[in-house]
């Protein structure tokens, strides 16, 4: 089924009858030539462009839930590509690159609003480090306005300039940044890997992986055994318990990052705002819903759900930046386990065991990372080596502290990333 307006117009008319749904559910194969542990974005992302760029068709995205029941359904739906070093700069200018076209591509409204991100500065020393930052995504060829308090005023007049601890110096501007919905990114890649003879296997939790001689031979699951020469590990916070399951001990730590929707107000914030002086983001959706978030919550964690202390945290960044959301009431919470390296900045690589690939640690950078991350991982595991733009998101950097990228310059303690 194809998406157009007159087909808008014909489901209004006709309510929708006679519509299909965007995937199959199969049953399992008893053997595929690749299998993509974990049906999130970065899951759905790497089979559909295995399948868009290399032709291959059989093969098996296996997801313990449903699909898109995981982070890539609950975030905070930011895309940008602002970052500083080499390594990053290229990857997520190339992801910025995919989501403009990925809507067309994919044929499913994505809805992404490139509304701009306003990233805050609150010191002369902040104001240095944006300068450069902002002058190396010129360099890089993305888009980058460094704004005086004057320039911030004019885009966000309802901020608190004059807090006595944290005025507001100023912004760097990345108009092309914004948002783009979450669970319309998973189901635009479901159906159109689904297009191209994937399999989405729902409901299929991996519960052990098969390897013989030093080479990955398939995966056992609660739906059977089944049988595949390369399997890549794509389970954002769960990443280090499923590659337990092959032997791997990952460099990485599972935290809480948790997240708050408002009720549905009139339109009042049109960009991404990011508070310097405190980990804080807020945008506002197309429903009206304030969405923001903050800090992790500071110890290692598989629950999915977050502490009190570091929602009231988060609460007390929103008053301090901007008082006039204070009595808009939060509908929601909800938290998120991020897999954080000790470096701030991701992994696609492949293992000590051949035909066995991962694909994790993106910190606070998964959803932005979805189409780069597929792109990059299909390449890997089609080509046997790395795409240019994640080339150095090597694994044994934590190995041997060659090609470290503290993006942040916070050091290797994984929940300060």
């Amino acid at each position: 089924m194809g998406y157009s307006g007159l087909s808008i117009i014909k489901d209004g008319v006709f309510g929708g009858k006679g519509r299909k749904p965007l995937w199959r559910d199969p049953a399992p194969k008893s053997r595929y030539d690749a299998i993509i542990i974990g049906g999130g974005g970065h899951g759905l992302a790497t089979a559909y462009y295995l399948a868009r760029e290399h032709g291959l068709t059989n093969i098996a995205v296996l997801e313990k839930g449903h699909i898109g029941s995981g982070n890539i359904g609950r975030n905070t739906t930011i895309v940008r590509a602002n970052y500083f070093l080499p390594g990053n700069q290229e990857f997520y200018s190339h992801s910025l690159k995919l989501w403009e076209g990925m809507s067309q591509a994919l044929n499913y409204n994505v809805m992404l609003s490139q509304r701009g991100v306003i990233s805050l500065f609150h010191s002369d020393g902040q104001r240095d480090a944006f300068v450069r930052r902002g002058n190396a995504m010129i360099n890089h060829g993305d888009d980058a306005i460094l704004l005086d308090r004057e320039g911030v005023r004019a885009h966000l007049p309802y901020l608190d300039f004059d807090t006595a601890r944290f005025p507001i110096y100023g912004g760097l501007y990345h108009p092309r940044g914004g948002t783009a919905r979450h669970d319309a990114v998973a189901w635009g890649y479901a159906r159109a890997a689904d297009q191209r003879g994937v399999d989405l296997i729902q409901n299929c939790e991996v519960t052990g992986i098969d390897i013989e001689n030093g080479a990955v031979t398939g995966v056992q699951t609660t739906r059977g055994a089944i049988k595949a020469r390369k399997v890549a590990i794509v389970t954002a916070g769960r990443s280090g318990q499923v590659a337990a399951l092959a032997g791997m001990r990952l460099p990485v730590e599972s935290h809480v990052l948790q997240a708050f929707v408002t009720e549905g107000l009139k339109p009042v914030i049109d960009h991404v705002v990011s508070f310097g002086m405190g980990h804080f983001y807020i945008s506002q959706s197309d429903k009206g819903g304030l969405v923001f978030g903050g800090d992790l919550d500071f110890y290692a964690s598989y629950a999915a759900r977050g502490n009190l202390p570091m929602a009231e945290h988060v609460m007390e960044a929103a008053m301090t930046l901007m008082p006039m959301i204070g009595k808009a009431r939060v509908l929601r919470s909800w938290g998120g386990i991020m897999d954080m390296t000790p470096d701030g900045s991701a992994i696609i690589d492949t293992t000590p065991t051949q035909g066995l690939f991962v694909d994790c640690g993106w910190c606070y950078g998964g959803f932005k990372a979805v189409p780069a991350s597929g792109f990059a991982l299909a390449h890997l595991m089609a080509t046997g080596q790395p795409h240019a733009t994640a080339a150095k998101f090597r694994l044994d950097r934590f190995r041997t502290g060659v090609g470290l990228m503290d993006e942040e310059g916070t050091g290797a303690q994984h929940n300060l990333h």
